[in-house]
């Protein structure tokens, strides 16, 4: 257990990125309401991710980290969860079979309602309003009323968030995630990408395999491995009251968890020294994850690997790159030095997403396909280079067919933009993308591991 460490001492330090409520007894009953709602996850499921991610740390395994960038409460649909999940379970099968690794499935599902904002307020025809820091803060709507935080909206974000989990928990061990229904997983819309006839001569390769398996009397129903997946849940813990009104003392362990999700993050604009973030994330005994980017020092990533992680326990800690494409080769290596050097355990993931934000000359905000790819590829290039492991992959994606990220396989131009631009906060990418990624993913990862398999 950390030491001198409560679930609220976090209050103690400097916290940005929080809203402003003006109703600060409304706060407190909400809170307190919170407290006493039951756990949404479990201590013992979130060792298990743990026990998976020092798998990823050693080279052993590959981490799938995806999902919304924001969840959304209009948005909210039992078909929007499938879909999002089984294109999850796309790439998932396609790294597995690829390169003969368990792949870690992580949602950034059931709990990503809260955003980081670059500023505190928005102008829009020259009123300015506080700005729209997720479903669970406040109203995306440019109104008066709907931008004023409001409490009651973390009530609503937790039965969500409970919905959806109990949704997933049955996909994932109810028959929907067994291997003999890998054809079923495709997409409709996926139809016109070359990488849909890849993905179909994969499942029809995996069908033979499983039928001969049945043939030997292995099947889903005596091999349970074959029928059932474990996945797990993610967020941002950005929103620092939910957080602390969900963390539980486990009662086998006697240590602290944050039972909002099983996999908890701290973002570029909240790792700094002395952030009330770090504070409340040094004391949980979730596995955590820290965005780095351009602007962080190796000497302070060292610093706040020593305290969130001092025991350099495997699988407590992944480090979640973002750089930019045209950023990552120059930036990535010192961090990796750094950390190899002092010999802290990590896992290194890609967020090829968030550093390769522009907008388009229609005024949508979008992610170009090509640069996303692009940063993969450096984020490959250096750990082969640094004799490092490459480990995971962090994107923002849905299941739906929209269009927010350009290019791809089936071409989304910057024209075809407001055709299903459906995002509340960043664009993400398309089931059809999110396929060709994994196809892409497992050549680098392959690479990687002839390359690792030939040093050996």
């Amino acid at each position: 257990m950390a030491a001198n460490w409560a679930p609220d001492s976090w209050q103690q330090h400097e916290a940005r990125q929080l809203p402003d409520y003006p109703d600060a007894q409304a706060l407190t009953r909400v809170c307190d309401t919170l407290a006493n709602y039951p756990p949404l996850v479990f201590a013992g499921e979130a060792r298990n991710l743990m026990a998976e991610l020092a798998e990823v740390a050693e080279g052993r395994a590959f981490l799938l980290q995806g999902g919304d960038c924001a969840e959304s409460f209009a948005e909210f649909h039992p078909n929007n969860i499938r879909d999002t999940f089984r294109v999850i379970l796309q790439m998932a099968v396609v790294l597995t079979f690829a390169s003969k690794l368990p792949t870690v499935k992580v949602g950034r599902m059931a709990g990503q309602f809260a955003k980081p904002r670059s500023a505190p307020g928005e102008v829009q025809d020259g009123v300015e309003l506080p700005a729209y820091r997720g479903d669970i803060v406040n109203d995306s709507a440019f109104t008066a009323d709907g931008r004023v935080p409001d409490p009651q909206r973390m009530l609503a974000a937790y039965h969500q968030s409970t919905a959806t989990l109990n949704l997933l928990r049955a996909f994932a061990s109810g028959g929907y995630a067994s291997l003999d229904r890998v054809h079923g997983w495709m997409h409709d819309f996926v139809g016109r990408s070359p990488w849909a006839v890849k993905y179909q001569e994969m499942a029809d390769r995996i069908g033979e395999t499983l039928a001969f398996m049945a043939a030997c009397g292995l099947n889903p129903q005596t091999v349970p491995q074959l029928a059932a997946t474990s996945f797990y849940t993610s967020h941002e813990a950005l929103l620092l009251r939910y957080e602390q009104a969900l963390t539980r003392r486990d009662s086998l362990t006697g240590d602290w968890y944050d039972t909002s999700a099983h996999f908890l993050w701290v973002g570029d604009r909240t790792r700094f020294a002395g952030s009330a973030h770090i504070e409340f994330l040094r004391g949980i005994g979730n596995p955590v994850g820290m965005k780095c980017g351009p602007s962080l020092e190796p000497d302070a990533l060292l610093r706040l690997l020593d305290t969130l992680n001092p025991g350099r326990v495997p699988g407590r800690m992944t480090l979640i790159t973002r750089f930019g494409h045209d950023k990552i080769e120059a930036g990535l290596p010192r961090l990796i030095r750094a950390v190899r050097r002092e010999g802290h355990p990590v896992v290194w993931s890609c967020d090829p997403m968030h550093g390769n934000t522009i907008k388009a000359t229609s005024g949508y905000k979008t992610r170009p396909f090509d640069r996303i790819l692009a940063e993969v590829r450096g984020f490959f290039a250096v750990h082969r280079a640094e004799g490092s492991i490459a480990g995971g992959i962090h994107a923002e994606m849905t299941g739906q067919n929209v269009t927010e990220c350009t290019g791809g396989a089936v071409d989304v131009t910057e024209q075809s933009l407001a055709d299903r631009y459906h995002t509340h906060c960043d664009p993400r990418l398309n089931a059809g993308q999110s396929l060709e990624l994994a196809f892409l993913l497992a050549e680098m990862l392959n690479a990687e591991l002839r390359e690792r398999r030939a040093a050996a």
